[in-house]
């Protein structure tokens, strides 16, 4: 058996939770109560149902569309430890990996001296879109992203530059990119 999750819900293969065919893994918990979020069921942080990092991995390694795996929410990073496990076992199997946070990427790299869990699922990542929901800046012409704040960012690029890059999202293709 391998690392616990506390976890929302999973969908076994979406188009719409980043490029690619990708699994993504709804965590439960999230302190941002974002205004307008479409999950709201996912804040309380009260066990909803038990996942296993290593269960995960075994289902979306046998899918063999898969291109990756989307971290959503809730609050990914209130369990960036078991991400970072399960990020870094997808990397050893070919999947990249993506992760939404309400949480802006200087907040976790600042936030990641008191809680290194942080930097350790940051590095396990290919792609971030982070910030809040901002119901205000809603647009639904906005790749996989939800309101005009977010940035949909390459993770690697922005950590050896000790900046957010964002993706250009004139050259993403179909999710197949893996760890350089």
């Amino acid at each position: 058996m391998g690392t616990k999750l506390n976890l929302s819900g999973v969908v076994s293969e979406s188009i719409v939770d980043g490029p690619g065919i990708r699994m993504t893994i709804f965590t439960q918990g999230c302190p941002h109560h974002c205004k307008g979020c479409h999950n709201p069921e996912t804040w309380p942080f009260e066990p909803r149902h038990p996942g296993d990092v290593d269960k995960i991995l075994a289902i979306a390694v046998k899918n063999p569309i898969l291109q990756g795996l989307t971290f959503s929410g809730g609050e990914p990073f209130c369990q960036a430890e078991a991400l970072a496990e399960l990020a870094q076992k997808c990397h050893e199997n070919g999947l990249n990996v993506m992760s939404y946070s309400g949480y802006t990427f200087e907040e976790l790299l600042a936030g990641s001296d008191e809680k290194p869990e942080w930097r350790h699922l940051l590095e396990n990542l290919d792609y971030l879109v982070d910030g809040p929901f901002i119901l205000e800046e809603r647009s639904l012409m906005l790749l996989f992203r939800g309101s005009k704040n977010q940035r949909f960012l390459d993770v690697p690029e922005s950590l050896r530059q000790g900046k957010a890059v964002s993706v250009d999202e004139g050259t993403l293709y179909d999710g197949t990119r893996t760890r350089q």
